[in-house]
This record gives structure tokens, C-alpha cells and sequence, in this order.
């Protein structure tokens, strides 16, 4: 036997024959692209285009010189402004002892489910990396269908419908809004409605809140105001905040779900020990927020919202259905309607489409199928982020806030990500 054939042998099933990360993968393809001389847009990881908000930035600097080990937990001060912020924004009651620190809230995701002996449940259409870490733990997933009418949302009677196979049956469902991929979130009353059939059925709730901030109208609300018992909520600095490469994430658990957070505890100190100490100094400052963060966060809002609108209008005039967004920066198209025209250039999934776009065009974007979308549906995810954000923020701050930005700004400060939808749509129209 070949040393390598020994070795793979001893691979975890669960993990054998999983791809990369879908988004990470688009962006190591790109990089490559990139470097090979192609032009290439980069519109498939989702990588806030925003510079991280300078007090937070000089508060790192500032804590550059922090080395110890924190608190499996998070450093008190930062559990602290955690809960402080949650009351601020959400009027939500947490224990500062309730929140838990990692690095990147998707770490602290697969804890959870390694820890909690239960199935996960997700909407589909849903993030690229839910899933996958489900199958690498070796927990059941099931996938919850949305309609594109109702703006890929889960809806209470879909969640009942599940339930009801099994009443007593443990399960996290997974909801997050403003929502990736799509950009669509949740009114009010449909938080309440499903948090109605998650105490029915006793269901924990992760809500992965990590675009909350982005919320174009600033109006995020998180279920946790009507489930507070049963509801953690993820958040962290990468999206919101602009800082990814930071890896910073929190989880903040109602008293009722303590025995969870104390079994992750555990995990987390058997793992990754601690959080990066002079990043946790600098997260202190990110969620006691001021001024200053406010305004850099209705700017970007404002930002999003205006580019979201650009390219809203030239995708449904080249014939795509397109849910429009009410946060983030992401855009999911749906190009069936031209199924007919496609297939008469050999195109006929949304792996296909999405590999001879970027073949053709530089346009860099993931197809439906790595979202838990159907391969045949035709469906996209596009990341409005390769732009210049600290120049389109520099440019918004000399607009009134309460007026919209003028109607070319995007063309003007989003350049690029305009002109790969303009490539975009010429494509679509091609009859050969």
C-alpha cells in the first residue's frame, strides 16, 4: 500500500471529499487570476469593503503590547461592553458572564454543534459554511425550503411543518438576517411569529446577528426580544466593523442555556485557549460604539443601500428575479428566466453558469448550489464589495445624512462592482 493510500485511510469520513469553503475558495481562485495578469472582479468573498472604524484601529495600537492569556471566556471588560451593547441596541438584558469570546464567531459555531447533541436545521437558501461543519461533527442536517416570493425567508408554518415530525427531537435552527446570501431580513412580526413555534417546541436558536448593524435602515431587531430564553446571538467584527482578518466573534446566551455555554467553555479551552488579547483591548472600544462609530456605520449603511439599489435595477432589466436586500452587501439573483437562451450555450446549473462567467468576463461570484440552492435553479450569489470603501465613506461624509446619496454615486465611487454587473448583464444577453 502507497504511503499516501495509508494515510488517507485514516481520514475522518465526515471530512473526506469536502471541498474548501466555497467563498474562500472563489477568493484564493481570484487572488490567482489576479496574479496570472487576468482582470478580475472580485465579487465572491464576502469581505466588508469598509476600512475598520479608526478609534478601534487605535485601540490596537494602543494594546499592541498585551501578550498574556485572556479568559477562556473573553476579557471582562469586553464581556462587559457585549452586554452593554445588546442593551443599548436591542434593550436585551445578558449577564456579562454570559458572553463567550472567540476567534470568529464560525469557530464558536462549530463548537456548538459540537457540543450540543442535537440536529441543526437551516432555511435554504443559507451560508456556505453551516452545513459543512454539521458533516465534519457528524449531525444530521435538514433544510427548511423558502420561497423567492417571500424573500427567501423561513416562515412559522415551514418550521411547525418540521416540528411536528418529531415534537421532542433537539435542534438548533439556524436563523441569520440581514441574511447571507440573500440580504434579506425579518420584519418584526415574523420574528414573533416564529419565535411562537420555537418555544412550542422548545427549539434552541442561533441567531447569527452578524450583519445587524447593516441593516440599510438601522432598524435591525433580533429575535431574542421575543425568545429570550432559547435564542444565543453570534455576532463579532468582521462584517459590521470591518475587521475579518481580526477573527473576533461573540455569543451571547440567555440564563436558561448556562449548561451550553459552560460545555463550550470547556471545548474552547481545550482548542483555541484564548482570543487574541490586543484584539479583544481594541473590540472593547467597537461595542461601546459613540459617535463617531455611529456615524461610520450610518455612512456605510447608506453606502450599501445606494450600490444595492444600482445593481438591484440592472439586474432585473437583464431579465434576472432579484429579492431586493434590506442589509449587507450581497445580492442573490436568480437568472432561470433565461434558462431557455443559456442552454443553448451549454449552460444549463448554476456551477456552469458561474464558472464560464468568470472564464469570460473576470466577474468572480458563487453559484446558488454552494448556498443550498438546487444546481438547475440558476441562482447566484453577487458580494458588492470590490470598491474602495474608505474613499466612498470620505465621499458620503460630505452629503447630508439625512438626504440619499446622489443617484450616480455608485458608478462613481463603487466603479468597479457597476461595471462587472454592466459585464454581468451584456453577457446574459448573449443569444451564442
Amino acid at each position: 500500500m502507497k504511503e499516501q493510500d495509508y494515510f488517507e485511510k485514516h481520514v475522518n469520513l465526515n471530512v473526506r471529499g469536502l471541498p474548501v469553503s466555497a467563498t474562500l475558495g472563489i477568493n484564493e481562485l481570484s487572488n490567482r487570476l489576479l496574479a496570472e495578469g487576468r482582470q478580475i472582479y472580485k465579487m465572491g468573498l464576502g469581505q466588508s469593503p469598509f476600512p475598520v472604524p479608526l478609534p478601534v484601529v487605535e485601540e490596537l495600537q494602543a494594546n499592541a503590547h498585551q501578550k498574556d492569556y485572556l479568559p477562556v471566556r473573553g476579557l471582562p471588560a469586553l464581556q462587559q461592553a457585549v452586554a452593554e451593547y445588546y442593551q443599548r441596541t436591542q434593550h436585551l438584558n445578558f449577564n456579562p458572564h454570559h458572553i463567550l469570546v472567540g476567534p470568529g464567531s464560525k469557530e464558536l459555531m462549530f463548537i456548538l454543534q459540537l457540543v450540543y447533541y442535537g440536529d441543526l436545521v437551516i432555511p435554504t437558501p443559507s451560508w456556505v459554511s453551516y452545513a459543512p461543519q454539521a458533516h465534519i461533527i457528524g449531525r444530521h442536517v435538514y433544510w427548511l425550503p423558502t420561497r423567492r416570493d417571500n424573500r427567501w425567508l423561513l416562515t412559522p408554518d415551514e418550521l411547525e411543518k418540521h416540528c411536528q415530525q418529531d415534537p421532542s427531537k433537539p435542534r438548533i435552527v439556524i436563523l441569520n438576517y440581514p441574511n447571507n446570501p440573500t440580504g434579506c431580513s425579518y420584519t418584526d412580526d415574523e420574528l414573533k411569529a416564529l419565535a411562537e413555534v420555537a418555544r412550542k417546541y422548545k427549539i434552541i436558536i442561533l441567531s447569527d446577528e452578524i450583519y445587524g448593524e447593516l441593516n440599510f435602515e438601522g432598524a435591525h431587531v433580533s429575535i431574542a426580544r421575543h425568545y429570550p430564553e432559547g435564542t444565543i446571538i453570534s455576532s463579532g467584527l468582521s462584517k459590521w466593523c470591518g475587521a475579518g482578518g481580526w477573527r473576533l466573534g461573540t455569543f451571547a446566551f440567555p440564563a436558561a442555556l448556562d449548561w451550553l455555554l459552560e460545555g463550550m467553555a470547556v471545548v474552547s479551552s481545550e482548542t483555541f485557549t484564548a482570543t487574541s488579547a490586543p484584539i479583544q483591548y481594541a473590540a472593547v472600544r467597537a461595542f461601546r460604539g459613540g459617535t463617531r462609530i455611529e456615524e461610520y456605520l450610518s455612512h456605510s449603511r447608506r453606502i450599501l443601500k445606494s450600490l444595492c439599489g444600482a445593481v438591484c435595477r440592472r439586474l432585473l432589466a437583464s431579465g434576472a428575479i432579484v429579492a431586493p436586500p434590506q442589509g449587507a452587501f450581497y445580492i442573490f439573483p436568480d437568472f432561470s428566466p433565461l434558462k431557455k437562451q443559456l442552454s443553448a450555450r451549454g449552460i444549463n446549473t448554476s456551477t456552469e453558469m458561474c464558472e464560464r462567467i468568470l472564464e469570460e468576463t473576470g466577474v468572480a461570484i458563487l453559484p446558488g448550489t454552494a448556498f443550498g440552492r438546487p444546481d438547475h435553479e440558476l441562482s447566484t450569489r453577487i458580494a458588492l464589495v470590490d470598491f474602495d470603501g474608505a474613499k466612498a465613506l470620505a465621499c458620503a461624509e460630505h452629503h447630508p445624512m439625512h438626504e440619499p446619496l446622489p443617484e450616480k454615486f455608485p458608478e462613481e465611487y463603487c466603479s468597479k462592482v457597476i461595471e462587472a454587473t454592466d459585464k454581468l448583464c451584456e453577457w446574459m444577453a448573449k443569444k451564442t
